[in-house]
Formats: C-alpha cells, sequence, structure tokens
C-alpha cells in the first residue's frame, strides 16, 4: 500500500489539514484500520468498488464521498485495485465550503455527494492536489470558524479541560457547546475532548522509550491509572497498547 500527503494552498490551510491519496498494490490484501481524530473528509473512489465502513459500504469508481467524524475506529479493505484521493478538513470546517446538512447526520458514516457538488475525474487524475486547491479556494463560503478557539483551547489543554470551563472561558453555557459541536463537527464537546485526549496518549505511546510505562503515560494524559488507558485504547482502536 501508498500513502502520500500533501499540504493545501496557505489560502487554505485555516481549513484544511491535508490533501492525501492512498494506491493498493498487487501483493497485499489488508483491512487498513483508521482511528478517530475529530475531522470530517471528502474523498473520491478512482479505482474499483471499495468497501469501508467496517465493510458495510461500497464506494464505486468516480463517485465522491463526505466521511464524517468517527468516535469508533473503521476498517477500508485496501487491495491491489484500490485508488482513493481526498481531503482532511480541519474539524468544524465542513461548513466554510458546504451547505449540506449538520454534521451529527454523518457521524462514523460514508455517504455519496450529489454530482453538483463532486470531484471532476477527468480534472482530479490530471492535476491531483493542484485542482483541489482551485476547487476549494472557489467554494469558500465564510471564512469563519465558530468554534476555533474553542477548539484551539481543547487542543493546548491536550484534551483534558472540562466542558464546563470550556463553555465559561468561551462565554457560553454547555448546553449551546453541546449543539454547535453536534452542528458543526458532528461529536458532543466531551467525544472531541476524549479523542484529542486519546491522539496524545496515543502519539506518546509511539514516541515513547522502553523505560516509559503505561502507567506514566496514562498519569501524564489525565488517565486514572493504565487500565483506564487501555480501555480507552482499545474502545478507539480495537487493540490492545502492546499492539500499537
Amino acid at each position: 500500500m501508498e500513502y502520500k500527503k500533501t499540504k493545501p494552498c496557505k489560502e487554505l490551510e485555516p481549513y484544511i489539514h491535508f490533501y492525501w491519496e492512498l494506491s493498493g498494490n498487487e501483493s497485499e490484501r489488508v483491512w487498513e484500520r483508521v482511528f478517530p481524530d475529530g475531522c470530517a473528509g471528502i474523498l473520491l473512489n478512482l479505482g474499483n468498488k471499495c468497501l469501508t465502513d467496517n465493510g458495510c459500504f461500497s464506494m464505486d469508481y468516480g463517485k465522491t464521498y463526505v466521511v464524517g467524524a468517527m468516535n469508533a475506529f473503521k476498517d477500508s479493505l485496501i487491495d491491489n485495485d484500490t485508488h482513493l484521493i481526498g481531503v482532511c478538513l480541519k474539524p468544524a470546517t465542513f461548513a466554510n465550503f458546504y451547505r449540506f446538512t449538520a454534521q451529527n447526520e454523518l457521524t462514523n458514516t460514508t455517504v455519496e455527494f450529489e454530482k453538483n457538488i463532486s470531484f471532476n475525474v477527468d480534472k482530479v487524475l490530471e492535476e491531483h492536489f493542484n485542482f483541489f486547491d482551485r476547487f476549494y479556494s472557489a467554494r469558500i463560503i465564510t471564512r469563519t470558524n465558530h468554534l476555533h478557539t474553542v477548539i484551539e483551547g481543547i487542543h493546548l489543554s491536550k484534551g483534558r479541560i472540562s466542558i464546563f470551563d470550556l463553555a465559561k472561558r468561551n462565554c457560553t453555557t454547555v448546553r449551546q457547546l453541546e449543539r454547535n459541536f453536534k452542528k458543526f463537527i458532528g461529536l458532543s464537546p466531551k467525544q472531541y475532548s476524549n479523542i484529542i485526549r486519546f491522539q496524545h496518549a496515543l502519539s506518546l505511546i509511539r514516541n515513547s522509550t522502553d523505560s516509559r510505562s503505561l502507567m506514566d503515560i496514562a498519569f501524564e494524559c489525565g488517565y486514572y491509572d493504565h487500565s483506564h488507558l487501555s480501555l480507552e485504547i482499545r474502545r478507539n482502536t480495537g487493540l490492545l497498547p502492546s499492539s500499537l
């Protein structure tokens, strides 16, 4: 399997994490697992049918799909005929480009786009990531991200800030915060914070030395103990910490 990604043009950096392309190869046929990160994405299938959503959804050649934010892991079948290309949006920026639906209706799902808002297959094949720069630069509906400062606060705290404190710091109520998160991200503030905390723990586990215990990482990330961290890892990845 070959996977590559690249950054968008400077104008689009506030809204898009990166563009990516995934191709299978002749020597493998594997289920590729993606962990939740709080982001929605748009993708185009340039290969044969591709099974995703843990085998429950099939993506056809030439069609564009939106993938909602996840609160659990997701498996896709990658084989030698797989060829996907897509866009990883930053949290709460879907509405900057699309008038579609509230994001909580897309959580953990893959939905086909209508033709009028889909990518042009021929132009993508010809221009690849340059096409995405032009496409999204022309599609900007608004430059406002209503949750930018809230999301920034969650990331700065590495997911450890309470939702009450988050609402207080941003001069809003917990209920309003929950409504906005479901509308613009598809997750509750607590779910999103837990994902960011999990992602931080995951990076520490992957980059830690042999002398660093799971208990140390659990305490640093605000988990009760290593069992609590192990439970969160299994819920988000379906794997044991030792498998990471």
